[in-house]
């Protein structure tokens, strides 16, 4: 489909870049203390991109001469990234943090964010690839370190820079070899040209798609490509670290899954099928491995923090590695989970940094010292972090412990040969146990209590019902959420 043609099914990304100028201009007209505005703007435009995206009259095709794709499984994806966007824009009006600083290139900033994502989970070009990538790690890297006045958010900002041009230089000569070994920087074409490709050059290919996982690895916090993450997360914004624990990941496992399904596949996962190989390359036993690892370490450093921002950044870590756990498989199961595991967490791993947002306004502080009593004192985030602490262990009744099923389930539907990694993971998630429920433990048994009971600010109490009532629910009766993943699992392919 030619460019002039696509623009008129691309309205909801042009909504959206309506809605970034709109924010720009409008911050450039008003006071710094009536820029927190901006957020109000870019909240009401989200929901109208989510509305065009719902409307949207469902067509399969490609768009701007086959570099982007429409497909329901985009804009499902799309859709997670606006929703997380939603919730913490809301939350940054809250936050103590942002106080003193103006908040429209914020605001602006994000907005960005969310197109770079949307092409992230669209694209089936390598140069797309590496454009949208770009777009949302620079917007990332700015607002990493937005507090100008602290240190630690310059030293975030800093390290995410270094970390994020070296794993985009690695991803940028794989996709160079990969060009080079296929002659087109399009999925489909490159796809037909592996299939035809002699064998000696298998070697030439390994690597190029080594260097590919490195930037992909680097976006979802994979080890060894997650060095950032810890200290990104601490020092940033706390509103930042939620977001980036969530939508970038979001955009990253769905530019994942297109990519390996489409270029090292047939596509049959997306058909309900199995996908069948089109290389005789070792990528699931890569892949295994690197989930494996990437949720050991993620769980192991996590028990050894004593702050509450760096404990969420290595559970997010070795959240990663949970559902890089069914990429081996790659089935239309697999898939599946995937999707429905990041429902799961958007609610219960946004929460849990809401809660660490209000204690940071109150305390100023983010250690576990700073939770001391915090059940007795503030009973209602209390029993909301708990909640939260429960489903990232995995524990039933919770939306994390579906979001688990879904992923073993996947593992043992696709073979003897992925066995270890179900008791692995089952492992995994006994020792998280300790970390999470030490959060709890602190809470409660420690600490004195105080007389007086305090409650959250109104619109932080409704950020945490959003994301806790859903928590709970999704744990117990998850069919709307599944019957969504199931009608996105359509996507566009060309099987062999």
């Amino acid at each position: 489909m030619t460019n002039l043609q696509s623009l008129s099914f691309y309205y909801p990304e042009l909504i959206l870049t309506g809605v970034i100028l709109g924010a720009i201009i409008y911050d450039l007209t008003i006071d710094k203390s009536k820029s927190g505005n901006v957020g109000w703007v870019l909240v009401a435009g989200l929901i109208a991109v989510a509305g065009a995206i719902c409307l949207q009259e469902e067509r399969i095709t490609t768009l701007f001469t086959d570099s982007i794709v429409l497909d329901p499984f985009a804009s499902f994806f799309k859709l997670i990234v606006i929703l997380a966007t939603i919730f913490v824009s809301i939350v940054s009006l809250q936050s103590g943090e942002l106080e003193d600083y103006r908040k429209g290139e914020y605001f602006t900033l994000l907005g960005i964010i969310v197109f770079g994502l949307f092409l992230m989970v669209s694209t089936v070009d390598l140069i797309m690839v590496y454009i949208s990538i770009e777009i949302v790690s620079i917007m990332s890297f700015v607002l990493a370190g937005y507090l100008k006045q602290n240190t630690r958010s310059n030293e975030a900002g800093l390290k995410y820079v270094v970390y994020g041009a070296f794993s985009s230089g690695i991803m940028l000569f794989g996709l160079s070899y990969i060009y080079g070994l296929t002659g087109s920087t399009n999925y489909f074409q490159i796809q037909q040209a592996i299939m035809t490709m002699d064998p000696s050059a298998n070697t030439a290919l390994m690597m190029a798609m080594l260097m590919v996982l490195a930037g992909f690895g680097y976006k979802v916090s994979a080890v060894p490509f997650h060095f950032w993450t810890p200290d990104v997360y601490e020092g940033a914004p706390t509103t930042i670290t939620a977001y980036l624990s969530i939508a970038p990941k979001a955009g990253a496992f769905a530019m994942m899954i297109r990519f390996f399904n489409q270029v090292l596949a047939d596509g049959g996962a997306m058909g309900g099928l199995d996908a069948s190989s089109v290389a005789s390359l070792p990528w699931a036993n890569i892949m295994s491995l690197l989930a494996v690892i990437t949720m050991t370490l993620g769980n192991v450093v996590a028990i050894q923090q004593n702050n509450i921002k760096r404990m969420l950044a290595y559970s997010s870590i070795a959240h990663a590695g949970y559902m890089l756990l069914a990429m081996p498989v790659m089935s239309g199961d697999s898939v599946y989970a995937i999707m429905i595991y990041l429902v799961m967490y958007l609610f219960m791993n946004l929460g849990a940094f809401f809660v660490v947002i209000i204690v940071k306004n109150k305390t100023g502080g983010e250690t576990f010292d700073d939770y001391k009593g915090l059940g007795w004192e503030m009973p209602m985030v209390g029993v909301a972090m708990t909640i939260f602490m429960i489903s990232l262990t995995g524990l039933p009744p919770s939306a994390g412990f579906i979001g688990k099923f879904y992923i073993f389930a996947s593992l043992i539907k696709g073979g003897n040969q992925f066995y270890w990694l179900v008791v692995v993971g089952g492992i995994n998630s006994v020792v998280s146990l300790y970390y999470y429920f030490r959060v709890v433990k602190v809470m409660f048994l420690e600490g004195e209590r105080k007389d007086t009971i305090l409650q959250p600010p109104t619109v932080m109490a409704g950020m945490l019902l959003a994301t806790a009532i859903p928590t709970v629910i999704l744990g117990i009766y998850w069919t709307p959420v599944a019957d969504w993943v199931q009608n996105s699992l359509t996507f566009f392919i060309q099987t062999l």
